[in-house]
């Protein structure tokens, strides 16, 4: 499984970070799934290998134009490219209405099918190679995280129960491994979730919209591999700005994730005032945020940047992989590939 990140920065864009996008991606499938889209997302993907015309939903978290502004061009641009597939949009109420006010006032005609489902806590989607999930988060505006639940894994035969039962090998293995009741020539019938189990655990991962109340996410989390989750401030520089924004710190989130349990944490949405490399005394660092985050989070934690792509494991690691537009760059005329060996990249 893979997340690619496209858009890490809040509110406003800076020189080193887009506004919100995150991209997941089942194992071995060209198919994906877009959280949030942030304005340039469309441009964001020209460095990536991640095809718009493969992308089978956008899932937006809330209605603030950092997360949202990107959908009108993404959309435009899949029609433009001669999308044919269904493409379906879960959001806001307001997402949709913002939506049809573009479409009316540019005349943007699209003539692929685009389904709106309309987020709510009763959210359930088999879809792109996920079961997703809604949970509600504590924001200025209704703000959601979206659970993805790792589907379609291969079957591996129970070979143990099969000579155990005295049920020989045929084409009837066959038709079990791929999920299918069998009825034998002497009139037994075989349930297929009898004889087969899961080649790997399913990996599951969430990630979070804009939200200052981690505690919400408990039950979205429970049994989750991966939280992506906003770190907008360390926790000094949230006392100082005040409740208002409805934002989470860095010390936030990490107590969290650490009493949650959960084995891999990824921050991102960061105000553009924590800059890469601090240059002048005054400037603030994005390692004030990593810092912080490990004085309360023992676990494998990461500061996401734009263009990063990472891969969860089947045994629930999450792993750093590349930079896809760094990389790119630096092997021209090479098509970046998140296949290579995972470079170690966590604290």
């Amino acid at each position: 499984m893979q997340i690619t990140f496209l858009g890490t920065s809040s509110g406003v864009p800076s020189r080193q970070r887009n506004v919100s996008a995150t991209a997941i991606q089942p194992e071995k499938s060209r198919h994906w799934a877009l959280v949030d889209c942030g304005e340039a997302t469309q441009h964001q993907l020209l460095h990536t290998p991640l095809s718009p015309q493969k992308l089978s939903i956008v899932l937006i978290t809330h209605r603030h134009g950092d997360h949202c502004y990107g959908l009108p061009g993404l959309l435009a641009s899949c029609q433009l490219n001669g999308r044919t597939e269904p493409l379906t949009l879960v959001a806001p109420e307001a997402v949709w209405r913002y939506l049809q006010a573009v479409i009316e006032l540019t005349d943007l005609h699209i003539t692929y099918p685009l389904q709106f489902v309309a987020v709510n806590s009763a959210l359930s989607l088999n879809i792109a190679g996920f079961r997703i999930t809604a949970h509600p988060l504590s924001h200025r505006v209704p703000s959601w995280a979206y659970r993805f639940e790792e589907t379609g894994i291969p079957k591996k035969l129970n070979l143990a129960r099969l000579k155990e039962d005295g049920i020989p090998s045929g084409h009837h293995y066959a038709c079990l491994q791929a999920g299918e009741d069998v009825e034998l020539p002497d009139g037994r019938v075989l349930n297929s979730a009898e004889y087969t189990f899961d080649s790997w655990s399913a990996r599951t991962v969430v990630i979070a919209g804009d939200n200052d109340t981690p505690e919400l996410l408990s039950e979205a989390c429970r049994g989750a591999d991966l939280l992506v989750h906003e770190s907008t401030y360390t926790q000094e520089v949230l006392e100082h700005v005040g409740p208002e924004p409805q934002h989470s710190s860095a010390e936030r989130v990490a107590r969290f994730a650490a009493s949650a349990g959960l084995r891999n944490l990824m921050l991102t949405h960061f105000s553009p005032r924590y800059l890469k490399k601090a240059r002048k005394k005054r400037d603030r660092s994005i390692e004030e945020i990593r810092h912080e985050a490990r004085l309360h989070y023992s676990g494998r934690l990461f500061l996401a940047e734009d263009f990063e792509a990472y891969v969860l494991d089947r045994n629930g690691r999450c792993h750093y992989v590349q930079n896809l537009k760094r990389d790119h760059h630096r092997q021209p005329g090479k098509q970046s590939s998140t296949r290579g060996a995972p470079v170690k990249k966590e604290e």
